[in-house]
């Protein structure tokens, strides 16, 4: 293939992802949903995204290869320029296609609205908790996990 024929094909491909996108050429950015029960919390063009999946965190540059993920308890970050914006997240499940992430998660909270002392206090609270049962034991490992990632987002505020 020649040269001419070679970049012919870049500028129809990217004028493809210009459209989809509504991007403008050399732009590359990701676009970052984030969808709660309640509402749609987040619809925004980022350059970076952490996500917390529940075997670890996995960072999110344009052209990411596509996935779908199980989430876990921690902190969505999301990286604009100098700008750094981070959200409690609980648990749900992410997909990364075409540059865009989408998060379903029960609930997303973000880092300013989180108070690490009373968070700390409730921590304090299900740690004390006595459980009897294995699904009470379960149950309150699960709350305590959520717990501590609240707080981990909440000493971190933007």
């Amino acid at each position: 293939m020649d040269q001419k024929a070679t970049n012919d094909m870049a500028i129809e491909t990217d004028g493809v992802g210009e459209e989809k996108h509504g991007r403008k050429p050399g732009d590359k950015k990701i676009q970052c949903v984030v969808v709660t029960p309640e509402k749609s919390l987040l619809d925004e063009l980022v350059d970076f995204v952490a996500l917390p999946l529940f075997d670890g965190e996995l960072g999110v540059l344009p052209g990411r290869t596509p996935l779908i993920g199980r989430l876990g308890f921690g902190e969505l970050r999301t990286t604009r320029g100098d700008l750094v914006t981070r959200y409690f997240v609980d648990g749900g499940f992410a997909q990364v296609r075409d540059d865009v992430v989408t998060i379903l998660t029960q609930r997303a909270i973000p880092a300013q609205q989180l108070d690490p002392t009373a968070t700390a206090r409730e921590l304090e609270g299900l740690e004390s908790r006595r459980a009897v049962t294995e699904h009470d034991r379960a149950e309150r490992e699960k709350a305590v996990a959520r717990t501590r990632g609240m707080i981990r987002v909440a000493r971190h505020k933007s």
